[in-house]
């Protein structure tokens, strides 16, 4: 697993060992990465695992902050054997679990890749997506990380699934973006959340200033 730098100062993080190639640094088994970070993910207290579950659709509300305007309120999940076989089986219900801010890392197009950016576009909330651009892994990368940002109010995206609405190229075998892309969608989801939280309490202040006016 080939990581380029600076994005190995994470493995440093996780002591996760590897071999120093100058530019970039090689994991020998991607397995140990992908699950000492799995478990270090784990060992906090706020965080849940949902396995072998897929979120098939998302949550739209009317933006009270946007005349006309809607942000994303979740997603719609169910068991993945379901979401694969719809048209094999009857029907069964889907769960919901509500957000403020959804991080949305579905990767590049495939069987559940780029789902959120496809939903968002049948929906007409973005527009038509062009799809990933050919394998430049120099520019690829960059492009990654550059355009890690709040897509849609309430949706942060972050990793190849930004290739497909920004036409951006593939990367092929180096993933040192989809790393640092993480780590930015985490404090581009803060943003959002601090930025809801604040209009929250303003429309809060105002109703409170409303009915003070109107008793006096």
């Amino acid at each position: 697993m080939v990581v380029r730098k600076p994005a190995h100062g994470l493995l440093d993080t996780l002591n996760v060992p590897y071999e120093d190639e100058g530019d970039y640094v090689v994991v020998k088994h991607a397995a140990q990465l992908t699950s000492t970070l799995l478990s270090k993910v784990l060992e906090a207290p706020n965080v849940k695992l949902f396995n072998a579950t897929a979120a098939e659709d998302l949550i739209v509300k009317p933006d009270p902050n946007v005349p006309g305007g809607k942000y994303i309120a979740g997603v719609v999940t169910n068991w993945t054997p379901v979401s694969l076989n719809h048209g094999l089986q009857s029907c069964m219900d889907p769960n919901v679990v509500e957000s403020k801010v959804v991080v949305s890392s579905c990767g590049h197009d495939g069987p559940f890749g780029a789902a959120s950016v496809k939903r968002l576009a049948a929906m007409g909330m973005v527009p038509e997506i062009p799809g990933m651009g050919a394998l430049d892994m120099n520019t690829a990368e960059n492009r990654i990380v550059e355009n890690t940002r709040e897509i849609v109010p309430g949706m942060v995206l972050a990793g190849m699934e930004l290739a497909e609405i920004d036409g951006s190229p593939r990367m092929g075998p180096t993933f040192g973006a989809m790393l640092v892309s993480g780590q930015k969608a985490a404090h581009v989801a803060l943003a959002v959340l601090r930025k809801r939280q604040a209009q929250e309490a303003a429309a809060t202040g105002n109703s409170s200033a409303g009915q003070k006016t109107m008793t006096a």
